[in-house]
C-alpha cells in the first residue's frame, strides 16, 4: 500500500488553508505529504505545487487526498486530465468531502458527473459576472464601472518632451514606464 498524498489550495493569499491542512491530517496524510498553494484553480499553469505533486511527489499505489474536487482544479478538462495523469502513474484519488474514491468503478463514475458540474458552476459563475458588467456599462456616464481614472497627464508629458527631454528622462522624472511616454506622443 502506498502513501497518502495530500493536496489543498485556496485561490487568494488572503484565504487560509487551516481548515483543509486539518482535514487532510485527520484523513491519514502526514504532514511530510502536503502540497499547499494559494493559486486560482481555474488554470493549472502557475500552480507549482500542484505539478510538483504530478511529476515528483506521487508514486504508483499512492492515493491523492483532496477535500473537494474544486480544491484540484475547475474546469472539468483539467480534472479528467490530472485524473488520467493519476491513473496512469497508478495513483488513486480520494475527495473527503463528496466521498469520491477513484479506486472503485462507482468512484470514477461519481469523479465524472462531480468534473461536470464543477465545469457548469464555474461558467454560470462567469456568465453572471460579466451580466453584472454589462449591466453597470450600459448605464453610461452613470455606471460604477468607469475602469481607473488616468494617472499620467497627457499635456505634461508633451510639454516635457517640448522642452528638449527625451523620453526616458521624461519616464524617470514622472515615474511612469518609458513605454507611456512613447504611448502618449505618439497619440
Amino acid at each position: 500500500m502506498g502513501e497518502l498524498i495530500g493536496y489543498a489550495r485556496v485561490s487568494s493569499a488572503g484565504q487560509k488553508l487551516d481548515i483543509q491542512i486539518a482535514a487532510l491530517t485527520g484523513a491519514g496524510v502526514h504532514p511530510d505529504h502536503l502540497y499547499t498553494e494559494k493559486a486560482s484553480g481555474t488554470k493549472r499553469t502557475g500552480r507549482a505545487a500542484l505539478e510538483d505533486m504530478l511529476s515528483r511527489g506521487i508514486r504508483k499505489g499512492d492515493t491523492v487526498v483532496v477535500t473537494r474536487l474544486d480544491r484540484l482544479a475547475r474546469s472539468s478538462r483539467d480534472l479528467h486530465n490530472i485524473a488520467h495523469i493519476l491513473e496512469e502513474k497508478g495513483v488513486g484519488l480520494k475527495v473527503l468531502e463528496q466521498d469520491i474514491d477513484t479506486t472503485t468503478s462507482a468512484g470514477r463514475l461519481f469523479f465524472s458527473m462531480l468534473s461536470a458540474i464543477s465545469t457548469f458552476e464555474t461558467e454560470i459563475r462567469k456568465d453572471r459576472q460579466r451580466e453584472g458588467i454589462d449591466a453597470a456599462l450600459a448605464k453610461g456616464d452613470d455606471s460604477p464601472f468607469k475602469g481607473r481614472p488616468a494617472t499620467i497627464d497627457a499635456a505634461q508629458v508633451k510639454a516635457m518632451k517640448d522642452k528638449g527631454l527625451t523620453p526616458t528622462a521624461i519616464a524617470q522624472e514622472l515615474g511612469i514606464a518609458r513605454s507611456s511616454v512613447y504611448r502618449y506622443l505618439s497619440a
